[in-house]
C-alpha cells in the first residue's frame, strides 16, 4: 500500500475533530440541529485553514443516512464515499481550471435533476475568485432561487474579487489561521497515534514556519520526520527550516541586558557558520522582543505560563522606551538587509545600533555620577573636541572671577564690546587655581582703543583696480585678527536642584531621586499633600492620570523615595485639581525665564546690534538655547 501523506490521513472527519474554527462549527451545528439550512455558504481563508475539510463534514452531515446531523455516523455508504472522494452527488469543481462560462453552464444543467444517490446535491466550487464575470452573471439567479435539493458551497481565498451580488446569496464564514498553540498540540497528538519521538520546541519551530496553515504543518511534519529518520528534533529541525533557535535569541536579549557586545557579536558568528537566515532572525528577534515589551505592559495577554515567567525576568532588566527603541531598530534594520553589503554585515550593524543607542537618563544628561538603570542609558559622551570637565571647570571659574571686580566697580558709561570670537576647538589647558589678589583686572589702560572695532567706510574708492591693494588696509585686518580678544559674556547655566532634607520641598526631592522616563514624569507632575506616618500621599492632576496607570511605575517612585528618605515609605496618589505649583510647571517657568535672558543678552550685545541694523536681519527667538 502506498503512503499517505499526513495531511491526507489526518484530515477531520468530523466536526469534533476540526482544529481552531471554532465559530464556524458553532453556527453549522446549531443550523443543522435546528434544520435552518441555507441553499448557499461562503468560506474565505488562507491556505489550509480547513475549508475543503468543513465542505466534506458538512456534506457528510445533510447526506448521512442516519439523517441530517451535526455529527454524521462516518460507517454509511455515503460518509465513506464522501470521504473517498467518490460520491457522486458530492462535486468539487476547481474554479481555476473550469472559470468559464460554459463551465458553470454544464454545472448548472445538472443542478435541476434530482440527487442519484444523497439527500441533497452538494456543488463545492473552490477558489470561486477566479472564475469570469460572465460565469458569476450565469450562476446568479440558481444561486439565489436554487432548487430545494440543491446546496453551493463556495471557498476562497481572496473574498474581495467576488461581485457582491454573489456575497449578498451566499451565508458567509471567515476561517481564522490556526495559533501556534493550537498546531503543536495537533501535531502532538499525531505524533503519539504514529509512534514518532519528538521534542516540543522542534513542533514550535514548524508551527512558526506554517504561518498559520495546519496544512502547512503537516507537511512540514512529514519533512521533518523524513530529515531527522524516524525522530523529530529540535536541532534538526532547526537545521531544516533554516531558522534560529530560541537559545540564539535569548542569549542575544541577554547580551543586550548586560551590554555585552562580543557575546552578541558570538551568536551573529555561530549564526553565520550555520548559514542561517539574518531576515529571519532579525524577524524572531522583532517578535522577542514585542513579547517583552507586553510583558511590562500586559503580561496576562502571555498564555504560556513557562514563556511569561521567562520573559518576566528578562523585562524587569530593561526600561520600555528602550524596549521600543530597540524594536524599532530591529525592524528598520531588517529592512536594511538589502542595502548591506552583505547580510551578516547588516546584521551586525543592527546589533551595534543596539548596543550604542540608548535612552539617556537626566541624571547622566547633567553629568551626574550614578549607576545606569538597568538595560537603560550609558553614561553621555562627550563630543570630539570639547573640553575637560575639569579644564571646563576651571574655565568657569576663570570667567567668574574676571566677571566679578567689573560689577564691583562703580558704573561706568557702556562701553562697546568686541563680538564673541568664532567657535574653534583649541586644546584645554590644565586647570589651575589663581588667587583672585594676583588676577589681571579685565580692563587695562588703553583698553577701549586697542579693542576698538576697525569699521570699514560705507563707501567704496571709485575707479580703484581690483588688483591694486594698498598695504593699511591689511595691516589693520591682520591687527585686528591677531588681537586678543575678550571672552562674551554668557549667561551661567542653571545651579542644580540639591534637596535640603525638609520633607516639604517636593521640588528638591524629586530632583534628588535621579528619576528616569515615565517616573520622572509622574514625579514631576504631582503636587506633595503631605506625610501621614509612612505615607507620602500625592495628588495628580487629570490630565495626567494615564502617568499613574502602570504599577510598575508607581513601584519604582515608592522605592525611590524609601531610599531618599531613609526609611520604608508608600506612596498614595490620588487624582484631581493640584492646588500649588508641580515641579514640572516650576521647570517650565524656569526655562522660560532662562530663554528670556539669553534673548534679552543677545539683543543687548553691541556686535548683534550692529548685524542687525547693518543687513537688516532678524533674530530667531526660537534657535536660541540658553546654557
Amino acid at each position: 500500500m502506498s503512503y499517505l501523506v499526513l495531511a491526507r490521513k489526518w484530515r477531520p472527519k468530523s466536526f469534533d475533530t476540526l482544529v481552531g474554527q471554532e465559530h464556524v462549527v458553532r453556527a453549522l451545528t446549531h443550523a443543522l440541529a435546528t434544520g435552518r439550512l441555507h441553499h448557499a455558504w461562503l468560506f474565505t481563508g488562507t491556505r489550509g485553514v480547513g475549508k475543503t475539510t468543513i465542505s466534506r463534514i458538512l456534506a457528510k452531515a445533510l447526506n448521512c443516512e442516519t439523517g441530517v446531523t451535526a455529527t454524521p455516523c462516518g460507517v454509511c455508504s455515503a460518509c465513506q464515499e464522501i470521504d473517498a472522494g467518490r460520491f457522486v452527488d458530492y462535486v468539487e469543481m476547481d474554479a481555476a481550471s473550469n472559470r468559464g462560462v460554459d463551465d458553470m453552464a454544464s454545472l448548472l444543467d445538472k443542478a435541476a435533476y434530482a440527487p442519484t444517490r444523497g439527500r441533497y446535491k452538494v456543488y463545492m466550487i473552490d477558489e470561486v475568485h477566479q472564475l469570469t464575470g460572465h460565469a458569476f452573471n450565469a450562476m446568479l439567479k440558481t444561486l439565489e432561487e436554487p432548487p430545494a435539493h440543491m446546496k453551493f458551497i463556495l471557498a476562497t481565498t481572496d473574498p474581495q474579487k467576488i461581485p457582491v451580488t454573489v456575497l449578498s446569496r451566499c451565508l458567509q464564514f471567515n476561517l481564522k489561521q490556526m495559533p501556534p498553540g493550537h498546531i503543536v498540540d495537533h501535531l502532538s497528538r499525531i505524533l503519539e497515534q504514529e509512534n514518532v519521538p519528538f521534542e516540543v520546541g522542534a513542533l514550535r519551530h514548524l508551527a512558526r514556519g506554517a504561518n498559520g496553515s495546519m496544512r502547512d504543518a503537516l507537511s512540514l511534519l512529514d519533512q521533518a520526520i523524513a530529515h531527522g529518520a524516524g525522530r523529530v528534533e529540535e536541532l534538526g529541525v532547526r537545521d531544516m527550516l533554516g531558522s534560529v533557535g530560541e537559545d540564539q535569541l535569548y542569549a542575544l536579549v541577554e547580551g543586550l541586558a548586560a551590554q555585552d557586545l562580543p557575546a552578541m557579536l558570538a551568536v551573529a558568528d555561530e549564526m553565520q557558520a550555520r548559514s542561517l537566515s539574518f531576515e529571519a532572525a532579525l524577524q524572531a528577534f522583532a517578535s522577542l522582543l514585542h513579547r517583552l515589551a507586553l510583558t511590562q505592559f500586559a503580561p496576562q495577554a502571555i498564555l504560556d505560563l513557562q514563556e511569561r515567567a521567562q520573559l518576566e525576568a528578562l523585562a524587569a532588566r530593561f526600561d520600555p522606551e528602550f524596549l521600543q527603541l530597540a524594536y524599532q531598530i530591529a525592524i528598520h534594520g531588517r529592512d536594511d538587509l538589502a542595502l548591506a553589503p552583505d547580510p551578516y554585515a547588516g546584521f551586525t550593524m543592527t546589533l551595534l545600533r543596539l548596543h550604542a543607542f540608548r535612552p539617556e537618563t537626566p541624571g547622566e544628561a547633567r553629568g551626574t555620577a550614578g549607576s545606569a538603570p538597568s538595560g537603560g542609558a550609558q553614561r553621555a559622551r562627550s563630543l570630539p573636541g570639547s573640553p575637560a570637565p575639569a579644564a571646563a571647570a576651571a574655565q568657569t571659574a576663570q570667567m567668574t572671577q574676571s566677571v566679578a571686580p567689573r560689577a564691583a566697580a562703580p558704573a561706568a558709561a557702556p562701553t562697546p564690546r568686541e563680538p564673541a570670537p568664532d567657535p574653534e576647538p583649541e586644546p584645554a589647558a590644565p586647570a589651575a587655581v589663581v588667587p583672585a589678589a594676583q588676577t589681571e583686572p579685565p580692563f587695562e589702560p588703553g583698553f577701549d582703543a586697542r579693542y576698538e572695532p576697525v569699521l570699514e567706510p560705507d563707501f567704496e574708492p571709485p575707479f580703484e583696480p581690483p588688483y591694486v591693494q594698498t598695504a593699511a588696509p591689511v595691516a589693520a585686518t591682520a591687527a585686528r585678527e591677531q588681537a586678543p580678544k575678550p571672552a562674551a559674556a554668557m549667561p551661567q547655566p542653571a545651579e542644580p536642584i540639591v534637596w535640603n532634607g525638609a520633607l516639604d520641598d517636593w521640588h528638591g526631592m524629586v530632583a534628588g531621586m535621579r528619576l528616569g522616563g515615565l517616573v520622572r514624569e509622574l514625579a514631576q507632575q504631582c503636587e506633595l499633600l503631605g506625610f501621614d506616618g509612612s505615607l507620602v500621599r500625592l495628588r495628580l492632576p487629570e490630565t495626567h492620570k494615564h502617568l499613574a496607570a502602570m504599577q510598575s511605575t508607581r513601584d519604582k517612585l515608592q522605592d525611590a523615595l524609601s531610599a531618599l528618605l531613609g526609611r520604608a515609605a508608600r506612596l498614595g496618589i490620588e487624582i484631581g485639581a493640584v492646588a500649588s505649583e508641580t515641579p514640572a510647571q516650576r521647570n517650565q517657568v524656569e526655562k522660560q525665564r532662562r530663554h528670556a535672558d539669553a534673548v534679552a543678552a543677545l539683543e543687548a550685545d553691541p556686535f548683534v546690534r550692529e548685524v542687525i541694523e547693518r543687513f537688516d536681519a532678524t533674530l530667531v527667538e526660537a534657535s536660541v538655547k540658553p546654557l
